[in-house]
C-alpha cells in the first residue's frame, strides 16, 4: 500500500486533563493514576506501554466509561464521558463471547441491542466477519475456535458498531507468538483501511513499536505518563508488507531507549 493513503492525524478526539484515580480500602488509600494529561487525535494508533501494575488498564477503563476518575476531566469530542457507550468499543485480553451463540450471532449482538434493522445488520456483520477472515466459520460456536479466532470475533463485534475509538486491553497477550504476529498484522491493516482511532494497551515494547503511530510510556504506580514517542514503523511494515524495519538501527535504538526508560523508572520505584 502507498504510505500516503494511511491514517493521518486530524483533530483531537479524546482529552484527559489532570486525571487521577485513588482507590480506598477501609482507611487505606492507593493512588493508581496521578495527573494524567493526554490528547488522542482522530485516526491515531496510540500504544500505551508500561510495566505491570502501572495503571494502563485502569486508564483504559476510565476512557471506556467503566469507572470514573477521582479527579480531573475526560472528554470525547468535547463532551464529558460519564459512562460506557458503544462509541468506545472495547476488546479485552480474554474474548468476552457468548458461548451459546455462533460467530455470526456474536458479531451481530451489538447491532441487535441498538435495534439496527435485520437486513442491514446482516450485511454489516457479514462484511466485518469477512474482514477478520471468519466468514466460512460464521456458523461455528466459540468453543470450536482457536484463541486467535475468538479474538477476531471480538474485533469484528466492535467494528460492526463503527465506534469513534477502539480500546484494546492487551488483546494478544494470551496468544502464542505466531498467532500474535498474525493478529498484529490484522489490526494494523484494519487501522490502515478504516482509519479508526485505536488505543492499544501492551507491556511489550516490540508490539508497541510495530503497531503504534505514537507510543506513550507510563511509570510504575502511581501511574504517570513519563514520555511519548511519535513513530513511523507501523507505516513501513504496512507499506512493505514485511518486518524489515525491526532490524533497522533506528528501530533498535528506540527500542533500547524505551526499555532503559521503563527499567530505570521501575527501579526508582522499587529500591
Amino acid at each position: 500500500m502507498n504510505q500516503n493513503n494511511g491514517p493521518t492525524r486530524q483533530e483531537k478526539l479524546i482529552s484527559l486533563k489532570k486525571v487521577s484515580l485513588v482507590y480506598k480500602t477501609g482507611s487505606k488509600k492507593t493512588t493508581a493514576l496521578e495527573n494524567i494529561n493526554l490528547d488522542i487525535e482522530e485516526g491515531e494508533f496510540v500504544c500505551l506501554l508500561g510495566p505491570s501494575g502501572c495503571g494502563k488498564s485502569t486508564l483504559l477503563k476510565i476512557i471506556a466509561g467503566f469507572i470514573s476518575p477521582t479527579e480531573g476531566e475526560i472528554t470525547i469530542n468535547g463532551d464529558t464521558i460519564r459512562g460506557a457507550d458503544w462509541n468506545r468499543g472495547v476488546v479485552f485480553q480474554q474474548p468476552s463471547l457468548y458461548p451459546w451463540l455462533n460467530v455470526e450471532d456474536n458479531v451481530k449482538f451489538g447491532l441487535k441491542m441498538r435495534k439496527i434493522p435485520k437486513e442491514e445488520g446482516n450485511k454489516i456483520a457479514q462484511h466485518y466477519t469477512e474482514k477478520v477472515g471468519l466468514l466460512e466459520f460464521r456458523k461455528h460456536k466459540p468453543y470450536e475456535l482457536s484463541g486467535g479466532m475468538k479474538q477476531r470475533i471480538s474485533i469484528a463485534r466492535v467494528l460492526v458498531n463503527s465506534p469513534l475509538v477502539m480500546l484494546m486491553d492487551e488483546p494478544f497477550g494470551a496468544l502464542d507468538a505466531l498467532t500474535r504476529d498474525q493478529m498484529q498484522n490484522l489490526i494494523r491493516n484494519i487501522w490502515w483501511e478504516t482509519k479508526k482511532t485505536i488505543l492499544f494497551i501492551t507491556h511489550d515494547v516490540d508490539e508497541a513499536l510495530s503497531l503504534g503511530s505514537r507510543v506513550i510510556v507510563m511509570s510504575s504506580g502511581p501511574g504517570r505518563i513519563i514520555k511519548e514517542f511519535r513513530t513511523e514503523f507501523t507505516h513501513g511494515i504496512t507499506s512493505d508488507n514485511s518486518n524489515r524495519v525491526k532490524f533497522t538501527t533506528e528501530y533498535k535504538d528506540l527500542r533500547e531507549k524505551i526499555l532503559d526508560l521503563i527499567n530505570n523508572v521501575h527501579a526508582d520505584y522499587t529500591v
